[in-house]
């Protein structure tokens, strides 16, 4: 029996798919304009120190990019801004007392293990960036657990722990003036994670443009807020303490590492928001969203099996039957 012509097979390369006339990079552009008022903001509260993470981590990055595909004598990718991305996002989640050193050595550990080795861009089952950051944490979980500075402005005047440390060690008191301070970002935590306003403002234009979609976002967010209530706890501030909004709308609606069908992506952010919880609640750290989407990451393959899309078949328009 002859072997099948080539254009009679199919083949599927991995992610992310466009349809419409896209690509990776104008993709990649938008996400960074999403970020860039939250590095700014971050400066604007750490000073100097949050600037050079930034700038560290996303030079480090691309140099890593660039460095593997030379060496590996692979295509030059490095314009499509992936690497950009990434270091912009791990730099983001890092404290802003974190030494350059480590910084670089996350950001190597992003790009040449996370992404790389698994085939690069589109081929990484788990997020760079989260990868990255998971094994500064297991390295060095003292500097990045608990080192956190004063920003410049802020509500509570805190110097220590984070509100999410506070609320784990028991009941705190929290003054009606200080959801608002929260909510515009005037606390202690990561680099970029203390804006919720400016966090919304880039999820709602996201969206708009259809660079992200909702689903994993709104269902890992909902959960929280659900698991929280149910539980008796402060709906409003653990949602706004911690890094759950920032990794709702950057991290879980990442292409490569969630689902591809609407279902699946709400079914991630469900089980990353509950994973989240349990973690918050129940576990010896007290922030649970870089382990709850790592998680998750590794169960997209699975997602997207069993609540799959079925190619070829063309949608009813109309109820059967239905006369116009």
């Amino acid at each position: 029996m002859a072997a099948p012509s080539d254009k009679n097979e199919i083949y599927i390369s991995s992610s992310p798919h466009f349809s419409k006339t896209s690509s990776t990079t104008k993709t990649m552009l938008a996400v960074i304009c999403g970020l860039l008022p939250l590095a700014v903001y971050g400066v604007v509260l750490y000073g100097v120190k949050a600037l050079v993470i930034i700038l560290t981590s996303v030079v480090t990055c691309v140099v890593s990019e660039l460095a593997f595909q030379l060496l590996n004598k692979q295509p030059l990718r490095i314009l499509d801004l992936s690497a950009v991305v990434t270091g912009l996002l791990l730099a983001l989640v890092c404290p802003p007392r974190t030494p350059v050193w480590m910084v670089v050595l996350g950001a190597v550990f992003a790009i040449v293990v996370a992404k790389q080795f698994f085939g690069g861009i589109g081929a990484n089952v788990f997020n760079p960036a989260l990868a990255g950051r998971a094994f500064m944490f297991v390295s060095f979980s003292g500097e990045m657990g608990n080192h956190w500075v004063r920003p410049s402005i802020t509500c509570d005047g805190a110097t220590g722990a984070t509100m999410l440390s506070k609320m784990k060690a028991g009941s705190v008191f929290i003054p009606d003036d200080w959801y608002m301070g929260y909510f515009l970002g005037n606390r202690n935590g990561c680099i970029g994670e203390s804006s919720i306003l400016l966090i919304l403002l880039a999820f709602i234009v996201l969206v708009a443009i259809k660079v992200v979609d909702w689903r994993a976002t709104v269902g890992m967010v909902c959960t929280v807020a659900v698991a929280t209530f149910i539980s008796g706890g402060d709906v409003l501030m653990s949602l706004m303490a911690g890094g759950l909004l920032f990794g709702a709308v950057f991290m879980a609606t990442d292409y490569a590492t969630t689902p591809v069908t609407p279902w699946g992506r709400l079914i991630f952010g469900i089980g990353c928001g509950l994973i989240t919880f349990l973690i918050r609640h129940f576990g010896s750290y007290p922030e649970g969203v870089m382990f709850s989407i790592l998680i998750m990451n590794s169960v997209t393959p699975f997602l997207n099996k069993i609540v799959g899309r079925k190619y070829g078949y063309a949608k009813k328009s109309a109820k059967k039957g239905s006369a116009k």
